[in-house]
């Protein structure tokens, strides 16, 4: 097992840049999770239902936020993770995801940190999770 991290109140987390989100990254993921709904395949589909296009799966989102912490963390020093769903993803967006550590208890050898999955100004994505730290 890995050693865990140093982390300090406030610490931000690298950022990192993921797109632009193509149609195909949608489909594999929809292969890949079973999600069929035309929301994210059919663009006519998607326009009829007020939408401005095909938009991603909120947990295409939240799996690369996940990813993103835990490479940032060691997956196996992630001891909690949550999500909320705050916003659509569509073909040509970019993703930008990070965080901030916003609580240390060095008693518990944890830390709280503060997740975003943005696509220009607009959160799509807001997390939680809870780390062991060295």
């Amino acid at each position: 097992m890995r050693a865990p991290m140093s982390l300090s109140p406030g610490q931000q987390l690298p950022v990192r840049r993921i797109g632009p989100i193509s149609q195909t990254d949608i489909v594999r993921f929809a292969g890949a999770g079973g999600d069929f709904n035309p929301l994210h395949h059919d663009p006519d589909y998607a326009v009829r239902a007020g939408l401005p296009g095909v938009i991603a799966m909120g947990q295409m989102q939240a799996g690369m936020l996940a990813g993103y912490l835990s490479d940032q963390v060691h997956v196996e020093h992630l001891l909690s993770y949550a999500v909320r769903f705050a916003g659509t993803l569509a073909v040509g967006e970019t993703l930008d995801l990070q965080g901030i550590v916003t609580a240390v208890d060095t008693e518990a050898g944890t830390a709280e940190v503060e997740l975003t999955a943005t696509a220009g100004e607009r959160t799509v994505i807001a997390g939680s999770a809870t780390v062991r730290i060295a």
